[in-house]
């Protein structure tokens, strides 16, 4: 067990956490303007794919990084015209987005590639990775928190900044308004669909970076259903964490802990069948005790 429950445990889970970070982020936004986003799935899958391809042709991560959140924006404005303009099922549409992406990342990776099931290439530029120099000499502090992809570090500081947006500015409030009592908004002059549309774009955005921090982060490749199941625990630790971005951050690292503990479990010989049910075990337990605490609320 020594070899699984440990420092390094520890770092994987910060790694892994941080799409989650950022795709939650970005669907507590839509959850607190009153949509339920489930394409998340499908936004981190096609931000993945995008950031490859922009890292690869134009030899820049930076690039990567850009093309993945203009695929977000796109996917973002096409979800909230069908929830937000023609009043859609937003249940069906992300469902829809889901399958789309699934099918354009496997049709556009042969198509531009030639290739099936992934795509590497030492052509693609991944992030950089930050060390910080005043922590490097004491060991546990170097071994979790330094020589992460750069990603890591801004998802923790979006964590701050989406907090302070939500609570402290207008339009934190006007979002926040749409989905609670959109009529109010209205008698004031601002349109509740306009920050419904805000908050599907930076939805879109939000998980672009997630899917760049997957294909250029945390490896440096695609594979075809590479979020494999990223945008549905990002859903369950908003839920989990009451759409409240410091609850939802600690939600997210806690299944990263569980994914982390399921691939260094393959390491000591657990079948990886197994191992690969354990962060989505988590998942349903912990969406069993937030049903369990509603049901009490109201038996109280």
């Amino acid at each position: 067990m020594q070899d699984v429950f440990n420092l390094t445990l520890l770092q994987n889970t910060i790694r892994t956490a941080t799409p989650l970070i950022l795709a939650a982020l970005g669907g507590l936004l839509t959850m607190h303007a009153g949509i339920l986003n489930i394409g998340m799935e499908g936004m981190i899958l096609i931000g993945a794919f995008f950031g490859v391809l922009g890292s690869y042709f134009f030899n820049s991560a930076l690039m990567g990084v850009l093309l993945a959140i203009f695929s977000g924006l796109l996917i973002g404005l096409l979800f909230g015209v069908f929830t937000i303009e023609l009043e859609s099922d937003e249940f069906i549409i992300g469902i829809a987005i889901n399958i789309f992406a699934g099918g354009l990342t496997v049709f556009l990776l042969r198509s531009i590639f030639g290739v099936k099931g992934a795509f590497s290439s030492p052509d693609i530029v991944p992030l950089p990775d930050v060390n910080f120099p005043f922590i490097d000499k004491i060991g546990f502090l170097d071994t979790i928190f330094n020589n992460h992809s750069l990603f890591v570090y801004i998802s923790w500081i979006l964590v701050i900044l989406v907090y302070i947006f939500l609570y402290k500015t207008p339009y934190g409030y006007w979002i926040r308004a749409a989905g609670e009592h959109p009529e109010s908004l209205e008698t004031v002059g601002i349109s509740p669909k306009k920050m419904k549309y805000i908050s599907s774009l930076l939805c879109g955005v939000f998980c672009g970076l997630a899917g760049a921090h997957l294909s250029l982060g945390y490896l440096t490749l695609f594979t075809e259903n590479m979020s494999a199941g990223k945008g549905f625990i990002s859903l369950a630790a908003i839920i989990f964490g009451a759409s409240n971005p410091i609850k939802t951050f600690g939600a997210a690292l806690l299944f990263g802990f569980f994914d982390a503990l399921g691939i260094r479990l393959q390491g000591v010989g657990i079948p990886s069948q197994f191992t690969q049910m354990i962060p989505y075990l988590a998942t349903i337990f912990a969406l069993f005790i937030v049903a369990k605490r509603k049901l009490g609320k109201k038996v109280a």
